[in-house]
């Protein structure tokens, strides 16, 4: 199929401190910041699976009923990802090993789901 979407090209979402949870989210994951000139990138992907799955809208799954999204971030390694996030005083809920990987749940500290994925077994990315 031509025209189609080959990936997510940025992910926008409203934030009370934007400097802030931009720290934050570079601290945790070491998602780089977004670079203010056009010299320097911005943050790099590697290639891998990405799941497009709309919940339905009474789900509890992403928490706070008010929030509407919830990202999911391949991991490396989720037991350091875990270890970093609780030594830093945040909650995170190892949800299990499953055959496509091991899963852990947390919230940023603006209240926004994250869910943390580290691929193993069929993985068709």
């Amino acid at each position: 199929m031509t025209g189609r979407v080959t990936g997510i090209g940025g992910f926008f979402f409203r934030a009370k401190d934007p400097a802030a949870i931009k720290q934050w989210y570079l601290d945790m994951f070491g998602v780089q910041l977004t670079p203010d000139n056009y010299e320097d990138l911005p943050w790099r992907t590697e290639a891998g699976t990405t799941v497009f799955e709309p919940f339905p809208e009474d789900t509890e799954y992403f928490g706070d009923r008010s929030v509407g999204w919830m990202i999911n971030f391949r991991v490396d390694d989720l037991d350091a990802v875990m270890k970093r996030l609780t030594e830093a005083g945040h909650a995170v809920e190892h949800e299990g090993d499953f055959p496509n990987g091991r899963f852990a749940k947390l919230h940023d500290p603006e209240g926004n789901a994250i869910q943390l994925w580290q691929p193993g077994g069929k993985d068709p990315g």
